[in-house]
């Protein structure tokens, strides 16, 4: 099974992807991880597109976790359901704001070997905030998964919008479920 988790910056995507991963007994693809390198520089396209389409040739099956709509061409041409965590905006703030603060204040590295670890300057005073593309993104996202669903170029794939935690549990559950 190919599995895509979109959703916005702090919506929770990361942690599903890493709760189906592990329940499927797939890998857990972090497209982050894959475009980041050190001192915040991003890959160029063509070496992220490459590297993503290694990673997503290198299993039968995964679950890859992140958005960029340009990667759609490669990630959706053979994912098989894209799981939408669209939580609402203030809950979305809400956990984007604890996790930036938790991770600034433990200084944790968000992709070996990158060194790039998120501060409280970067967070809450600089335009380069993950805050603040978390507070442009969720609109934009809603729009683009909306389109996407009735888009008939991507009627191969299987929609899943979870909105709130029950949600999400009980979808986590029924795959639970399912594979027994």
């Amino acid at each position: 099974m190919n599995i895509n988790v979109v959703g916005t910056s702090g919506a929770g995507k990361s942690t599903l992807a890493r709760k189906l991963s592990k329940v499927l007994s797939l890998p857990h693809i972090e497209m982050d991880a894959l475009l980041w390198l050190p001192d915040w520089q991003e890959k160029s396209d063509a070496q992220f597109l490459a590297e993503l389409e290694n990673a997503l040739t290198a299993s039968p099956g995964w679950v890859l976790d992140g958005n960029f709509d340009r990667t759609r061409g490669v990630k959706w041409r053979d994912v098989e359901m894209v799981v939408w965590v669209d939580m609402g905006f203030w809950r979305t703030i809400c956990q984007a704001v604890a996790r930036a603060v938790r991770r600034a204040w433990t200084q944790q590295e968000l992709w070996p070997g990158t060194g790039n670890r998120e501060s409280f300057k970067k967070t809450f005073f600089s335009r380069d905030s993950i805050l603040l593309w978390t507070l442009k993104a969720w609109p934009r996202n809603r729009r683009r998964y909306v389109a996407a669903m009735t888009d008939p170029q991507y009627q191969h794939i299987r929609f899943v919008r979870l909105c709130n935690p029950g949600e999400i549990e009980s979808f986590v559950q029924a795959i639970n479920r399912w594979i027994e």
